[in-house]
Formats: structure tokens, C-alpha cells, sequence
């Protein structure tokens, strides 16, 4: 597609002030780009203004696209990129992965709350939530709490109904503190951009995100800016969608 000389003067001073390029832009150049220029307008803003680092702008970035419920190839490879240009290495990048798999856990999280709901609602009385807990359960719930410093109601539940299930799903949830990686800071400023992400939204998930930043010494501004991050994934309607009127309108 040929672009005008004041279009191509844009696209080469957004590539001097940004660094990259993507090709959907320049079909929202050529056909809307008045909104182009409001949207890269907005987009800068969190950036410009935030107390993140772009460090950790990107490292949020890379996980946001690597998110399960998002799985964006085309932004992970800029952004893993992007990363490694502000001085990340392989190991906090591959931290970041171990993070985003965690997002899995949060299906379990919802559903155990759900199943004990409505085994409550249709009157049944399960034995496991019942029972006193063991010994053992005792130390894996202190084990948790060490770990991570609260005590979700789901983990209450899960640990009566499936303790070894409880058991390994502590050992995966601490195993980026044992790659070390990352600060506890930053693990905590991820893992609320994944729950946060509009591919996933999980209320409860970036509430314990929230709480557990706020106690390792996060503000406001920055919980407000992991947020505006996130919300940068709408743009990928037109990532995808743009190219392909630009290819069907010939």
C-alpha cells in the first residue's frame, strides 16, 4: 500500500521515537488516521507518565501476550525482543513464562468456590469439609502461608478436598521464588496484569495481585499503570482485523 509523503513522514518519526513498526498500522494509516494518531497518542501516555520502568513495561507486555487466555505470537515476538533491548535476560523472561502458566490455576480456584457452593445449595454434606484437619494439612496450610502470606478461601477448600493435589500446586505456584529471577515486587505486578488482562478478568485473582503488591511495597500509580498495560491488548482487533480488510479490499 502506498502512503503520501506526510503518511510516510509519520511512520518514520513514530519508528525514530518507538523503535518498531507493525504492519497493521499502515492500513489504519492510510484509511483512519486520524484515529491512528488519537490511539498512538493514548497508547503513550502510561509510558510517559507511569512510575514502571520500561523494563518492566515490557516484561508486563511479554506476559500479557503469552497469557493462556491470549496466546498473542505476532506482539510476544516484539515484545520478547523489546525486552531483551532493555536489559532482560533469558531466565526473567522465562520467569514471566512460569507465570503465565500459573494462570491456569485460577480455573481451580473458581471451581472449587463453585463446587462448594452448590454442594451447600442442594444439601449435601461432604465429609472432607467437614473433618477436622490433620496434622499434615496444618503444616501445608502453614507452608502456603509462608510462602505467599495469605490464605485464600479456595485454598481452604482445595486443601480439605484434594491435599496432594494441594501439596504439588504449592510447589509450582513458589517455583519462580526459586528461580529468583525476579523481585517478589515484580512477580506480584505480573501476575495482576495476567488476572487483569480483558482476555481473562478475574476479580479474585487480581484483588489477592493487589494485596499482595500493596504489602511488598507497591503504589497506587503502579497498580494503575500494570492496568492501563493491559488494557493496551484492545488494540489487537485491529492487529488482526485491519490487514485482513486491507487484503480482501484489494
Amino acid at each position: 500500500m502506498k502512503l503520501t509523503e506526510e503518511q510516510q513522514r509519520f511512520k518514520e518519526e513514530y519508528i525514530r521515537e518507538r523503535g518498531y513498526w507493525v504492519s497493521f498500522n499502515d492500513g489504519l494509516l492510510a484509511y483512519s488516521p486520524d484515529f491512528l494518531k488519537t490511539y498512538l497518542r493514548y497508547a503513550g501516555v502510561p509510558a510517559r507518565t507511569g512510575p514502571l520502568t520500561p523494563r518492566l513495561c515490557e516484561l508486563i507486555y511479554v506476559a500479557i501476550d503469552t497469557s493462556t487466555t491470549h496466546m498473542f505470537a505476532q506482539g510476544l515476538a516484539i515484545h520478547i525482543r523489546r525486552a531483551f533491548e532493555c536489559g532482560c535476560t533469558p531466565i526473567e523472561l522465562i520467569e514471566v513464562m512460569q507465570l503465565a502458566t500459573m494462570q491456569g490455576l485460577d480455573s481451580v480456584a473458581v471451581g472449587v468456590n463453585l463446587i462448594v457452593q452448590e454442594l451447600e445449595g442442594a444439601g449435601i454434606v461432604s465429609p472432607q469439609l467437614e473433618m477436622s484437619a490433620t496434622a499434615e494439612m496444618q503444616a501445608l496450610k502453614r507452608d502456603y502461608v509462608h510462602q505467599f502470606g495469605d490464605w485464600p478461601q479456595w485454598c481452604e477448600r482445595l486443601l480439605r478436598l484434594a491435599p496432594e493435589y494441594f501439596k504439588e500446586m504449592t510447589a509450582l505456584l513458589a517455583a519462580p521464588s526459586v528461580t529468583g529471577a525476579l523481585d517478589q515486587k515484580t512477580r506480584s505486578l505480573i501476575s495482576l496484569a495476567l488476572a487483569a488482562s480483558p482476555t481473562h478478568l478475574d476479580r479474585d485473582a487480581m484483588r489477592l495481585h493487589i494485596r499482595r503488591a500493596l504489602r511488598q511495597g507497591a503504589t497506587a500509580a503502579e497498580l494503575l499503570e500494570v492496568m492501563q498495560l493491559v488494557a493496551h491488548l484492545g488494540i489487537h482487533a485491529c492487529v488482526i482485523g485491519v490487514p485482513l480488510i486491507v487484503e480482501a479490499a484489494g
